[in-house]
């Protein structure tokens, strides 16, 4: 399979209609009009009977301690995890294409509320769930697409990897608000081929 994207380059900065937070002058971030990135996909492998769709973070600070702390940096030796992004299963078999802002267009505070996506797929609960918790202002249950918003003073760049599974079943054995991890369990004994693109994003002012 190949995954292609016609709203970054792979391998290169994601543009900022793309992130959940973009750069400010001020209070060093803001907003973003966080709109998912357009996705195609070919070389599909005959039996393929759904497919499931993950954008992960693999450079997620593992300790808080200087996450956007004012006259720190988070070290970028400090051991890193996955944060989920996107996590999407029982997209169509005959689905090759997701528009530019086809499941998420702009910031919803407390997150999307519904699992139903388009297509008629379901979607996760991305890791801003657990992120925002205990959060007034914003905690909730943040369904679909939400993109890129690292730590301001972070000294490494953070890449963004958008995986695309063809599966071998219709259907998946998911709890209800399933995350990442649920669905790469879940799909491990159903990949027929997979495909990804890398997109790169950060917020420091001094890497930009």
């Amino acid at each position: 399979m190949e995954l292609i994207s016609s709203s970054f380059a792979n391998g290169a900065p994601i543009p900022g209609d793309f992130a959940f937070c973009v750069p400010d002058p001020d209070a060093h971030v803001r907003l973003g009009p966080n709109r998912n990135p357009h996705l195609v996909w070919q070389g599909v492998p005959t039996g393929t009977l759904s497919f499931a769709l993950v954008c992960h973070d693999p450079d997620a600070p593992t300790k808080p301690d200087d996450v956007n702390q004012e006259g720190r940096e988070v070290p970028e030796d400090l051991p890193r995890t996955d944060f989920f992004h996107w996590v999407v299963a029982e997209l169509p078999p005959d689905l090759t294409e997701v528009a530019e802002g086809e499941f998420a267009d702009g910031v919803v505070a407390h997150g999307q509320k519904s699992a139903a996506g388009p297509h008629g797929c379901r979607q996760g609960r991305n890791d801003y769930t657990s992120w925002f918790a205990g959060d007034p202002d914003m905690e909730g249950d943040y369904f679909g697409y939400d993109g890129p918003c690292p730590p301001w003073n972070d000294s490494l760049v953070h890449r963004y990897v958008f995986t695309v599974f063809a599966l071998d079943t219709a259907g998946l054995d998911l709890p209800a608000g399933f995350g990442g991890g649920d669905l790469r369990a879940a799909i491990e004994t159903h990949i027929l081929d997979s495909a990804s693109w890398v997109g790169t994003y950060t917020l420091n002012a001094r890497l930009r």
